[in-house]
């Protein structure tokens, strides 16, 4: 499946699902609450598929899957025979008109828990969080090679995604943050990691490069792919060679090679390149050369080669897995920090500490992303939809007029004022409301094609 129709499906799957989950908790709790259903709609526009329920619910399944809705029987929406008037919505009192329209978060939230617990169960696959290697900020604040970051701050990171996600947030805030880490001799020690020294144009989307941080698995091996004509290695190195050491300084992987060779540069001279060839350990005898950069940008030393090209990644070593009793508190804890990282994304948006390209993803980059991440398997997947069931119920409790937040704001205006909010108040209000969406879709669309254009 091509990389388009694979993220139209996966975007039509997901929001299938986390629409018709929503729209259930509405239908659910609006029954129980003695209010009629009309409709019960996944999609909006020409229905696809529909059929009447012995309740007297239409269920459909309409032409455009990017949202959904639950009708309810209400006087302010047409004429309703006074023999049915008990079940309309608006003569339910306002304590279950509240429970009706928070049912639909609530059963986004809930969707959450019971897709972070099986994704718990089944185990995600994801890379240790070794450090291969460190520059910049992560090198002086005493990050090394090899070390296994076991925590960021109090959140545990037993793969490298989680490392990425404790990060976040004290990188957008320029906060320094205590790194406890295990060292290659196997000690435990702390490092505080300052990212205080952020620059405040770093690449928001790069987090852990920003800070110099690579990890081990992304790290490639010191195997010559290719050797430049006339360059210092050509006739020297060939294809296939496994570099172990410049200058009797070990080589691990091709990162380590260009430091090694601008050292070597600027004292002069030549040196011994150890090297792997066919089973056999050989010395041979090279100097860099000294290499232009285009448009007069400066030089730097060389040896002329590069690493294999398309390499794949090396298999995942670590597992985030629980039992499944285990996995029930685990579900719980994620979701709570979960909540919290993204509401404090939405604090930094308004505050402008989080670049705008970055704040509102748009349909594009929720299926690529839904794409990506069942590319991975299951639990990956489940990650990706659960993560985006819980930003549906957070947005959807917003105190926007026309989402889930902006009908219970009236409603407890009208609790503390004793009646309901004025038909003008609200028409105003549905403007509003209409306003700050369409800006919201505007400026998601805008990150869509920034994402596709880059």
């Amino acid at each position: 499946m091509s990389e388009f129709f694979g993220s139209v499906w996966w975007l039509i799957v997901s929001l299938g699902v986390l629409v018709t989950f929503h729209e259930f908790g509405h239908y659910w709790v609006a029954r129980r609450c003695g209010v009629r259903v009309l409709r019960f709609s996944v999609g909006f526009g020409r229905a696809l598929w529909s059929r009447r329920g012995k309740d007297g619910t239409v269920y459909q399944v309409a032409m455009i899957p990017l949202g959904g809705y639950v009708k309810m029987l209400d006087e302010r929406e047409g004429p309703v025979p006074e023999a049915e008037a008990h079940a309309a919505f608006n003569r339910a009192s306002v304590w279950k008109r509240i429970a009706i329209v928070a049912a639909g978060p609530i059963a986004n939230l809930i969707l959450c828990v019971a897709l972070l617990w099986a994704m718990f169960v089944i185990g995600r696959p994801d890379y240790a969080p070794v450090v291969g290697q460190s520059s910049g900020i992560a090198e002086s604040s005493g990050l090394r090679a090899g070390d296994r970051i076991d925590a960021v701050g109090d959140r545990s990171t037993p793969t490298w995604m989680e490392v990425q996600l404790a990060l976040l947030p004290a990188a957008l805030d320029r906060q320094d943050v205590a790194v406890h880490v295990t060292d290659e001799r196997d000690r435990k020690v702390v490092r505080d990691l300052r990212l205080s020294e952020l620059p405040e144009d770093f690449d928001q989307r790069r987090i852990t490069p920003a800070i110099g941080l690579w990890p081990r698995h992304l790290l490639l091996p010191a195997v010559v792919g290719r050797v430049e004509p006339e360059a210092a290695a050509w006739g020297v190195l060939a294809e296939g060679d496994r570099l172990t050491a410049i200058d009797g300084r070990p080589v691990r992987v091709f990162e380590d090679i260009g430091p090694l060779v601008q050292a070597l540069g600027d004292r002069g001279g030549q040196a011994m390149v150890e090297v792997e060839r066919d089973g056999e350990r050989l010395a041979l005898e090279m100097a860099p050369r000294r290499t232009e950069l285009p448009d007069g940008r400066g030089a730097y030393w060389a040896f002329g080669i590069a690493p294999p090209r398309d390499l794949p990644l090396p298999p995942k070593d670590a597992m985030q897995q629980y039992g499944v009793l285990a996995s029930v508190p685990a579900a719980f804890h994620e979701v709570g920090h979960l909540t919290g990282q993204l509401v404090g994304m939405i604090g930094r948006a308004f505050s402008g500490r989080v670049a705008i390209e970055n704040t509102v993803a748009g349909p594009i980059t929720i299926a690529r992303a839904a794409n990506t991440y069942a590319g991975q398997g299951p639990a990956w997947y489940l990650t990706i939809l659960a993560l985006l069931s819980l930003s549906l119920a957070i947005l959807n409790l917003l105190p926007i007029p026309l989402l889930d937040g902006g009908h219970l704001l009236y409603y407890l205006i009208e609790l503390v004022k004793g009646s309901p909010v004025s038909e003008r108040a609200m028409v105003a209000g549905q403007y509003v409301g209409m306003a700050l969406l369409a800006s919201l879709m505007g400026l998601a669309f805008y990150n869509d094609i920034l994402q596709l254009v880059r």
